[in-house]
């Protein structure tokens, strides 16, 4: 049976939350009077860790010494690897051959070779639909202007295609504020390597602007890296961008962003039906502003997006920075009025859905619903993370088949309707107790390779809850059975190059 959560408003307990903690342990009440306070606000160690230490900070050398040695102690607790493990060889994000449905002579259509950033500009501008502009091996370096156009229209049937015939033989490198500014319906971008290469490099806010009425975008198997956001999408001029395919693409940033702008390497906002799946997403740390990055989000009210066989990690290679990551999110932090799609946001997402999707390595939440309605969780495999949490009223989501290395929360007044998950209590992950992670060979070294037995949930669990359609492949793109593993995975080794 599912089980309903609703939670109660969020009072100003949680300002006092440090002292509290502080307080019953030099007064003698202990860690268990300590760790009731916590639950009933519900926050995992690794939240309250740094929220400890920065509320007990300029306060007596007593408190501010016991915060700085608990918050340690939470964080040892809840931590998960301290250095960057080497990612297995999975068959996620970008590589080095074609995908499949790729040609290398790519579709009927134009062919418009380029050699040089000129040839490329002077083909973008005088792109028509069904031409497909094929950069010869070699780099491109393009600094001039705010952004490099792409507003020439192509249809469904005859796309404008900008590609390498091979990956890994063309890198554009973009000295630019944004990179591609994409205006046009039905373009489409593969087998580049694109960099952010600014001066300052928070200067480089996007590889891609996807914006108006470019609708039927599709990126694929690009590798992108260094920028605040690499795409960002968004209505413009009463137009919004629906309908397009972010697949198989590798996003990361190779240092901290020093900026206060957004960091989201996928940051789409007020667009509907957008399939974001099989991406390779790490390293996205914010330094400046609130210090809150997230791996990719849909917000701004718009309806149908579905993340689905994505590996996301918060923490690859730039691990241990101040701030708070989390991983996906069907709402993000929320959208200022003017720029939602029904100029209201009453909710900032319906009939999203998150499914098939391992996120590991967050300092904060692994999915994150904010007023994100009608919305589906299922079969994602979190690691290293603090859980998932509905918040606000507007949010109601489904949430099933997950393995959950971390806790399963509504907030304030958010509804959800838990059903069949392996979740982790609060009261565990406060002793160091990580139950989910003993299911994998090396959970915080990525191998997801079973330790054991198969953990299995029941064919009348996974057929009978409401609302249950199960993904119909897992991250590797295998079938799911009747009776189908926890998490995102059924077979690891499915997922391995061959």
């Amino acid at each position: 049976m599912s089980r309903t959560k609703t939670a109660l408003p969020r009072t100003a307990s949680r300002k006092l939350l440090p002292l509290a903690i502080i307080g019953l342990i030099c007064l003698g009440g202990g860690a268990a009077a300590a760790l009731y306070v916590v639950n009933q606000v519900g926050m995992a160690p690794r939240q309250v860790a740094p929220y400890l230490e920065h509320r007990t900070a300029g306060h007596n050398s007593i408190i501010e010494g016991a915060g700085r040695k608990l918050s340690a102690t939470l964080a040892a607790l809840d931590g998960g690897a301290a250095g960057a493990p080497a990612l297995p060889a999975w068959n996620v994000g970008a590589q080095p051959g074609l995908r499949a449905g790729q040609a290398a002579d790519a579709a009927p259509g134009k062919r418009v070779p380029v050699a040089t950033p000129a040839a490329l500009l002077q083909a973008l501008a005088g792109a028509r639909a069904g031409d497909v502009i094929t950069l010869q091996p070699g780099a491109y370096s393009l600094g001039s202007g705010p952004f490099v156009a792409a507003s020439a229209a192509g249809s469904k049937e005859r796309p404008i295609t900008v590609r390498a015939e091979r990956p890994g033989t063309v890198t554009i490198e973009f000295k630019l504020t944004e990179g591609f500014l994409v205006t046009g319906p039905h373009w489409t971008f593969e087998n580049l390597s694109i960099r952010g290469a600014c001066a300052e490099a928070a200067a480089c806010e996007h590889a891609f602007h996807v914006a108006g009425r470019a609708s039927g975008f599709v990126a694929r198997n690009n590798t992108i890296s260094d920028f605040n956001s690499h795409f960002k999408i968004n209505a413009q001029g009463g137009s919004a961008p629906d309908n397009g395919l972010i697949e198989f693409n590798t996003l990361t940033n190779r240092a901290v962003r020093q900026t206060g702008q957004p960091v989201t390497p996928v940051d789409l906002v007020a667009a509907s039906n957008w399939i974001i799946r099989g991406n390779l997403i790490s390293d996205f740390i914010k330094a400046g502003g609130d210090g809150v990055s997230y791996g990719a989000y849909a917000k701004g009210a718009g309806a149908g997006n579905l993340f689905e066989r994505n590996v996301v990690l918060c923490e690859h290679k730039l691990r241990g920075h101040p701030g708070q990551r989390v991983g996906l999110s069907l709402g993000g932090g929320g959208t200022g009025t003017p720029y939602c799609r029904d100029q209201r946001c009453v909710t900032e997402q319906d009939g999203g859905v998150i499914q098939s999707n391992v996120v590991a390595a967050c300092s904060d939440e692994g999915i994150y619903l904010n007023r994100a309605a009608t919305s589906k969780v299922l079969h994602n495999t979190l690691i290293d993370t603090a859980g998932i949490v509905a918040r606000f009223p507007e949010s109601s989501v489904q949430v099933e088949g997950n393995i959950i290395d971390g806790r399963l929360r509504a907030d304030r007044g958010g509804i959800l309707h838990a059903g069949d998950n392996l979740d982790t209590s609060l009261n565990r992950l406060f002793v160091g107790s990580h139950p989910q992670r003993a299911l994998f060979r090396d959970a915080l070294a990525l191998d997801l390779g079973w330790a054991g037995d198969v953990p299995r949930r029941s064919a009348s669990a996974s057929a009978q809850e409401p609302g249950s359609a199960l993904p119909a492949t897992d991250l590797c793109g295998a079938a799911r059975p009747a009776q189908p593993a926890y998490g995102a995975v059924e077979d690891f080794a499915a997922c391995l190059k061959r």
